[in-house]
């Protein structure tokens, strides 16, 4: 009766330490920030994007961004920018397709009901071409507010990402931003580490890439490849083949931002989410 007793308690305790485990490994089941993870992210659409970009990325085997939005030329200008019918193709190859507001407004000078309409422009665009709800976000021209935050995080999204500065100084042609830093910076405001332009090369890439160690991750953004109708965030095509072989080189994880969710807690960020950029512009 003892001995009964005894081995019911051993495998009852053995039990719970188990499902305690097993508990904590889906809670925490994310994988460990390697070094020389990047975030490889495309703005606006641009008719590069189809034609040119997503042949070159998938050479590699890497995972990308294309944020979507109907502002700037593209529902005029099919010359420049994509089609509907082209962004669903990227859906089909695997690439992620996410939200970069419908008009492409400053979102800094909106309330959080037209926040909220250009956000769900492009939601309802993404299911009439059967391609997943956006779950990431872009701040049009970098400009951001703590009511967007509030929206976005209301509407479920995990990650948004804006762009160098006010940390680093940004003369609209290409420019470094910090590493993002999971630990401390919110989700909704991940920092951009460099994005193309005149003003923007090899040299940036390596500094970008080198700055992804010790958990913090690399976010990179095109405007175009190149960029037709803003020359002032053009990359060259001979160039990007040349960024995309260094960081195949270097053995960098290169990411769609929605992937971030495999490494990162989105539901975890500071309180204020304003806190850790203040901090770093100390």
């Amino acid at each position: 009766m003892k001995f009964s007793l005894v081995l019911v308690l051993l495998i009852t305790t053995f039990g719970l330490i188990l499902s305690e485990s097993n508990a904590g490994e889906k809670v925490t089941g994310l994988k460990p920030i390697p070094d020389k993870l990047v975030v490889l992210t495309f703005d606006d659409c641009n008719k590069s994007d189809r034609s040119f970009v997503a042949a070159e990325v998938k050479k590699y085997g890497f995972g990308a961004t294309f944020f979507v939005t109907e502002g700037l030329g593209f529902l005029k200008n099919k010359n420049h920018y994509t089609t509907w019918e082209e962004i669903a193709e990227l859906d089909k190859m695997g690439f992620e397709i996410a939200n970069h507001t419908r008009s492409h407004p400053n979102v800094a000078g909106l309330n959080a009901d037209q926040v909220a309409a250009e956000i769900e422009h492009i939601e309802k665009r993404c299911a009439e071409y059967k391609i997943p709800k956006p779950t990431t976000f872009c701040y049009p021209g970098f400009s951001h507010s703590l009511t967007a935050v509030q929206v976005l995080a209301k509407k479920n999204y995990q990650f948004a990402r804006r762009g160098v500065g006010p940390e680093y100084l940004d003369g609209g042609r290409g420019a470094r931003g910090p590493a993002y830093d999971p630990k401390s910076d919110h989700p909704l405001l991940v920092p951009t580490t460099g994005y193309a332009g005149p003003d923007w090369g090899m040299k940036d890439l390596q500094w970008a890439v080198a700055q992804a160690r010790e958990g913090q991750i690399a976010v990179l953004c095109f405007h175009g490849v190149p960029g037709l109708e803003h020359p002032w965030v053009n990359c060259d095509p001979e160039d990007f083949k040349k960024y995309l072989r260094y960081l195949k080189d270097e053995g960098c994880t290169v990411i769609a931002m929605r992937d971030l969710a495999q490494y990162v807690d989105p539901a975890k960020g500071p309180k204020n989410p304003y806190s850790p950029i203040k901090a770093r512009k100390k």
